[in-house]
């Protein structure tokens, strides 16, 4: 990950999507490095193929031997650049996971204490619904990856502020100490 991404915001984007899979995946009483794994790789390419992303990373990961699920789960997770739908419970868990952290991300960061460690679901579904505020999250595939879950929204919020909280200081939203 680190050879190809340069910017900080993303690294901490893909240790968020990192452990909110993982989570899920502990829940789901499924593999949790394979669920991490795709989290964290998911959107490596991003920066350098910013206009064809996920299709060279997959190449990429094809070549270096990734296992089929995790690449099926990076193509999913973009289906309207890749035409692959979230079909797997790894896939529609990296659906779900990738916009919401975003929307999370950008909600602690306006916080007087930059934090997710006292964060709640109710303040970040507020944020949801001012389609201004962080403009770039997709509201519709933020709904839709809680409804492949079959979760609640507010439930998924708070399910994955709560694995932000667990790598928190890596994201750089643990507070005033961070």
């Amino acid at each position: 990950m680190h050879e190809y991404v340069e910017s900080e915001s993303l690294c901490r984007h893909m240790y968020s999507v990192e452990a909110a899979c993982r989570a899920y995946a502990r829940r789901f009483g499924e593999d949790e490095d394979l669920f991490g794994l795709a989290g964290l790789i998911h959107d490596f390419d991003y920066e350098r193929f910013p206009d064809q992303h996920p299709l060279p990373g997959v190449e990429m990961l094809r070549e270096g031997g990734y296992p089929e699920a995790v690449l099926h789960a990076v193509l999913a997770h973009n289906p309207l650049r890749t035409g692959v739908q979230p079909e797997s419970l790894l896939d529609r868990t990296l659906f779900a996971c990738d916009e919401v952290t975003g929307l999370i991300t950008a909600a602690a960061l306006v916080r007087p204490n930059r934090s997710v460690m006292d964060l709640e679901a109710k303040s970040v579904m507020k944020k949801f619904k001012d389609r201004a505020f962080a403009a770039g999250v997709s509201r519709e595939d933020v709904q839709q990856g809680a409804e492949l879950l079959g979760v609640d929204l507010r439930e998924h919020m708070q399910f994955v502020i709560e694995a932000m909280r667990t790598v928190a200081p890596r994201l750089g939203l643990n507070g005033a100490a961070g």
